[in-house]
């Protein structure tokens, strides 16, 4: 007898994948595939999963692509998930992991139970959660689709078209090491200079397209000492790819210029993760989307977002991309929790696509 998503779902969520440590659920999903799916399953040099499945009543010799990533947030070992009135949710202190387990659940299903199909290439990426590696890092010589759904987003009725430059920035600050009772003006606080340079940058949200952070600083090792080093690590991105390289030298500069205040050393590198990407409201795979949505009773809606995606990458390594809803909400919290008609609904809207398509 075969499983429903519910069943399918929840033993996803229970094979631990925090990110980096996605090996065994892959290796599950490799198998599932190969054996309810007939895939040729292939990994890439680094451990993503691509599954190539023929084409069943149709013609169609172009692939499509539907892919999700396999790894969840912290904390996701030992995931215990409870249905209760119609509602999946983490039965401990765990999230639950429907981001993005539920969007592998949903494509297995649509591709398992559709009238027909074209070839399709099923993509399974690993480390989305920690920088998009996986996407970053595909052999998209082994994917031949060029169209493609990534099922990452929240509202089934939504399709993001769009997203930012992502700059990341990691600052090194040097200063000068002092007792901080008995010499402090002998020192070179590392961490006042971070402070002052912090303090002069704008961050949070900087218009409507733009955001900056800081996000992590580490310095100092005893509490009566001058701290002689601090690391730091921040962002910024922007919908508009020069507003977000301004932002970037913005940062960069207030960091030197607080360090040549204070006598101290900086090294600030700055990495452009990717770049900013819109597909048109007209391209065929949004066209595609937005059929297979009101085909099931709901009315599209295309959204524009600062957040990263796999789709924004793989748009840029040429596979033209926009991402779909799993139907989940709280994601990254231990609040985290999805509704059996949300999986449905994300499950027929995966499904339209794969029929139309053929």
């Amino acid at each position: 007898m075969d499983k429903t998503i519910v069943d399918q779902f929840c033993e996803f969520v229970k094979i631990d994948s925090e990110s980096g440590e996605e090996e065994r659920f892959i290796g599950y999903l490799q198998d599932l595939f190969t054996s309810e799916l007939d895939a040729r399953c292939t990994l890439d040099n680094y451990g993503n999963l691509i599954a190539r499945i023929q084409a069943k009543g149709s013609t169609k010799s172009e692939s499509l692509l539907l892919a999700a990533h396999a790894d969840t947030v912290k904390p996701g070992k030992g995931i215990e998930p409870v249905v209760k009135d119609g509602v999946i949710r983490s039965g401990g202190e765990t999230i639950l992991g429907a981001d993005d387990k539920a969007g592998i659940a949903e494509i297995f299903e649509a591709v398992r139970t559709a009238a027909k199909r074209p070839p399709v290439e099923i993509v399974i990426t690993r480390g989305e959660e920690v920088g998009l590696l996986g996407a970053k890092n595909l052999d998209v010589s082994l994917v031949n689709a060029k169209m493609g759904f990534i099922v990452d987003g929240e509202d089934a009725a939504t399709i993001v078209i769009g997203g930012p430059t992502h700059i990341s920035l990691d600052i090194e600050i040097i200063g000068k090491a002092a007792h901080a009772g008995m010499e402090p003006e002998k020192g070179i606080s590392a961490i006042r200079v971070a402070s002052v340079a912090i303090s002069r940058m704008p961050l949070g949200r900087i218009d409507d397209e733009t955001t900056a952070n800081i996000g992590t600083i580490h310095g100092g090792m005893i509490r009566n000492g001058i701290p002689d080093h601090v690391t730091i690590q921040g962002e910024c991105r922007s919908l508009d790819d020069k507003k977000a390289m301004q932002q970037a030298e913005v940062m960069r500069k207030a960091f030197e210029e607080a360090a040549k205040e204070a006598r101290a050393k900086v090294e600030v590198k700055i990495d452009v993760e990717y770049r900013a990407s819109r597909t048109q409201e007209g391209a065929p795979v949004v066209k595609l989307a937005q059929e297979a949505i009101r085909a099931v009773g709901l009315t599209p809606q295309l959204e524009v977002i600062t957040g990263g995606t796999d789709a924004l990458v793989l748009t840029g390594r040429g596979i033209d991309a926009v991402v779909l809803g799993y139907g989940g909400t709280a994601a990254h919290t231990m609040h985290e929790q999805i509704t059996i008609e949300a999986l449905d609904a994300s499950t027929a809207v995966i499904k339209q696509i794969i029929e139309r398509a053929a």
